[in-house]
């Protein structure tokens, strides 16, 4: 019988802690059942296997950053919106860098609820890049752009590559900045040439 109050929501909850203290390699089914107290086969009652904790942290780790994307820029436009996004998954990813890591998963061909948590994330940062003018496939290699930016920066960040005594904030800012000048620039000369083409 599965043990009384096991679930595979509790399931994924140990996943969480595990892959945010020690990462997300660390979560094995037979670390999960010697943090849950039972055996190993006990947990196939509740998931069906490592691939599907990976899933569910997956899920979870996409909505927590919808969420925190989501509230950090309500209400902000044009640079005030990207910079706040940016330092929100940035947050993101040092306070819950097992399940930042689970979100980076690609959706396979089966996994519709993760596709559709992934449309949503897709969604913000488009919103987001639409104050510049950008649209289209421009907005679609701004988004690759910006995610490996940040990406590339919380990975360092996160792997203590950062050592020189400087101001990381000011680092990130002025990267930043650096982007949204272009963006800025390529919403112009789309609009101008619209302009043009009437």
């Amino acid at each position: 019988m599965p043990r009384a109050g096991l679930t595979a929501d509790a399931v994924i909850d140990a996943a969480e802690g595990i892959a945010d203290g020690e990462g997300l390699d660390a979560v094995t089914l037979a670390r999960l059942a010697a943090d849950l107290g039972v055996k190993p086969p006990s947990l196939y009652k509740h998931v069906a296997s490592l691939e599907a904790v990976r899933r569910g942290l997956a899920l979870r780790g996409i909505a927590e950053a919808n969420r925190r994307l989501q509230l950090a820029t309500i209400g902000k436009a044009r640079d005030e919106a990207l910079h706040a996004l940016a330092e929100a998954y940035w947050l993101f990813a040092r306070e819950r860098p097992g399940l930042y890591a689970a979100s980076l998963r690609a959706a396979r061909p089966d996994e519709n609820d993760i596709a559709t948590a992934g449309a949503a994330f897709l969604g913000i940062v488009l919103a987001v890049l639409s104050g510049y003018g950008v649209a289209g496939d421009d907005a679609l290699h701004a988004t690759r752009g910006l995610r490996a930016i940040i990406h590339g920066f919380v990975s360092l960040d996160m792997a203590g590559g950062f050592r020189l005594k400087l101001d990381l904030q000011e680092s990130f800012r002025r990267l930043l900045d650096a982007f949204a000048s272009d963006l800025a620039e390529r919403g112009g000369r789309r609009l101008a040439e619209s302009g043009t083409a009437r």
